[in-house]
């Protein structure tokens, strides 16, 4: 096997002249009309509202969507990137662990309206920045997760790789932005699962700090051929077990991550989706309510007992990695989408006495069967006494079972609403899904 900065720099260049495919060019404008349904929530809240304030935003054409401004790409890059993590409704590559919409396309957007690309250049740099973050994620979980915020880590180098792609770079510079990038990437998860707002810093700092990367490369500088899987390279480094670059390579060229995505259906961490989904069907198939269960119990695999056992969160951010929470809010409200985690549905006291009956297990078979599946069996033991048991083998929204593009616009609307009018909501999405022009400030909010 080649080296795998080579192979990963190459297989991203063979993305600026190949034919793309209708599958492929729609699953693109999918993933970026759903990274403005989460944007732009996000752009409207903490912590952007405070780091609008304090930060130098600089001069350039890039547009910011939180503060309604023509700014430098690299703040743009930054502070819609924070929003675009925010509100936890961005795209997933579930084999990774990875969201590689929030750094990639928040890096690729304000380096296209700086440089003002053709839609086409715009659309390849997306792709190619996905397909080398999405499988060096591949390479290195689950075990990076362990310490590691892969969306950050990783996220920095495919916001690089798409840098050198919007600028039409060779398939070195590509090779040296990710080098580059390797030294940039950070981001641990005490600041994912700990208290704060620092997670949704993750993704802005990986977009600014992808495109430092992919500007120094097309500048001429040089990392090391070694950066990425060297002895004391980046994946060995953040990595405990062996990495498994037989797995991040299998079926490239035959197949491309973008097409392979999970759009995200709630509003939360996408290890709680399998429980909601789960009692979601037993509720609507028994036609049940929530005052005929008496308890529930969630068996799901590790990651979801270890982040999303969080049965009394403090605040918005906890909520939405409590699986306690969210499985309450769906039984009682129909969604676990924004306005489960406004102030108002956080104090209500139904919700929270309904959570105490939710407990969250461990489960050995689906832990051994993590990150590739990703499932919950669920006992709900009804006031009567009986017993209703439910596997539920997949998540709305993942490839095996995706949101159809009507799905995806109603969530985008529903996301974006009360930011947006109607016809700017519209207009918007026929810019995204339809348009041969990369998206600009059509709006002001």
């Amino acid at each position: 096997m080649k080296n795998p900065i080579i192979e990963l720099s190459e297989l991203a260049f063979h993305w600026q002249h190949c034919s793309l495919s209708d599958d492929v060019l729609r699953a693109t404008r999918r993933v970026l009309l759903d990274w403005y349904s989460t944007t732009l929530p996000g752009a409207i809240r903490s912590p952007c509202t405070e780091l609008k304030d304090v930060l130098d935003k600089g001069e350039g054409k890039a547009y910011s969507y939180v503060d309604s401004d023509y700014v430098s790409a690299s703040y743009a890059a930054f502070i819609n990137g924070v929003a675009s993590h925010t509100v936890e409704f961005d795209d997933i590559f579930k084999d990774g662990g990875y969201h590689p919409g929030s750094p990639t396309i928040s890096a690729a957007l304000a380096v296209a309206q700086q440089e003002a690309v053709s839609l086409d250049v715009f659309h390849r740099s997306i792709i190619a920045g996905y397909e080398v973050g999405c499988r060096l994620a591949l390479a290195i979980q689950p075990a990076h997760y362990k310490y590691w915020h892969t969306t950050s880590t990783v996220g920095t180098i495919g916001a690089a790789v798409a840098t050198v792609m919007l600028a039409s770079g060779t398939q070195e510079q590509i090779m040296h932005a990710i080098g580059i990038a390797s030294s940039f990437a950070g981001g641990h998860q005490a600041n994912l699962q700990g208290k704060g707002m620092t997670k949704a810093l993750h993704a802005g700092h990986a977009a600014q700090a992808g495109i430092l990367a992919g500007k120094s490369a097309l500048a001429g500088v040089e990392a090391s051929i070694d950066s990425l899987s060297g002895l004391y390279g980046w994946a060995n480094a953040t990595t405990e077990a062996t990495v498994n670059w037989d797995k991040a390579f299998d079926g490239m060229y035959d197949w491309t991550p973008i097409t392979r995505m999970t759009i995200k259906n709630h509003g939360c961490c996408g290890h709680i989706f399998p429980a909601i989904d789960g009692v979601g069907h037993v509720l609507k198939k028994y036609q049940l309510t929530y005052a005929d269960i008496q308890s529930i119990d969630v068996y799901g695999y590790d990651a979801t007992k270890k982040m999303c056992d969080r049965p009394f969160p403090d605040d918005a951010q906890q909520a939405r990695f409590s699986l306690q929470y969210c499985v309450a809010v769906h039984c009682l409200t129909g969604k676990a989408r924004l306005h489960a985690f406004s102030e108002e549905t956080l104090q209500r006291q139904d919700i929270r006495e309904f959570a105490k009956r939710i407990k969250v297990h461990r489960d050995e078979g689906l832990s051994a069967l993590y990150p590739s599946v990703r499932s919950a069996k669920v006992i709900i033991t009804l006031s009567n006494g009986s017993l209703i048991e439910h596997h539920q083998k997949t998540r709305k929204g993942d490839p095996e079972d995706p949101l159809s593009d009507a799905e995806l616009v109603e969530k985008y609307r529903e996301l974006t609403q009360g930011i947006l009018t109607e016809s700017q909501q519209i207009l918007l999405e026929e810019s995204v899904l339809n348009s041969e022009d990369v998206p600009t400030a059509i709006f002001r909010f």
